[in-house]
């Protein structure tokens, strides 16, 4: 067993995320295993699920004329417009069917508001509000958090990053996660992590 005050944290291992799915990344099928194998090492166990209402304004069918990918500006800032992904209650949305969650002490949805995204485990793109898990965080005497799942530029990273700035010591296993990396966004999502005194392995 790990620490007691260690935690790990699933990020959207969900089947629109993996090969086959709405919004699939490269080789997400591929850390379905090794994660099943790492979670009962950890007395805390926390999973993440993208959780988007069929309205989503990050989705680009939502924005006339728009490509999925293209960028747009929102209130809280740059948007990726997607394509539509993880709608509430639909098999995508679901965890990949292989994905052991029996062990899962909570399950953090996120993104369930329509006017906003939301990446991060921690808090919506505004950087503002807050999901709860920090607060469940403590309340279980956690002190650092792994984190595996997808995508590594995305969701991996702006959770990463926000768990540093909480006071949470943070490791990344890069290779039980996976990147979409458009347009360079991997390169500059590891630099963004390291900057914020995010670890590796």
């Amino acid at each position: 067993m790990r620490p007691v005050t260690e935690a790990i944290l699933v990020i959207d291992v969900q089947s629109d995320f993996c090969p086959g799915g709405a919004l699939a990344v490269a080789g997400g099928n591929e850390i379905v295993a090794p994660i099943n194998a790492m979670v009962p090492q950890f007395a805390v166990r926390v999973f993440t699920q993208d959780w988007h209402p069929e309205d989503h304004s990050s989705f680009a069918s939502q924005h006339e004329g728009a490509a999925p990918y293209s960028m747009t500006e929102m209130a809280y800032g740059p948007q990726v417009l997607w394509p539509d992904h993880c709608i509430i209650g639909s098999e995508g949305a679901g965890f990949h069917s292989q994905l052991d969650t029996r062990g899962a002490d909570v399950i953090i949805r996120k993104g369930f508001r329509r006017e906003i995204d939301s990446y991060s485990a921690f808090f919506e793109n505004d950087h503002t509000t807050p999901t709860g898990l920090a607060g469940y965080l403590r309340t279980r005497g956690i002190e650092s958090v792994i984190l595996v799942g997808l995508a590594t530029d995305y969701c991996v990273n702006f959770s990463a990053v926000d768990a540093a700035r909480l006071g949470f010591q943070v490791t990344v296993v890069e290779s039980l996660c996976r990147a979409i990396d458009l347009d360079g966004s991997l390169s500059a999502a590891k630099d963004g992590m390291a900057a914020a005194g995010v670890r590796f392995a």
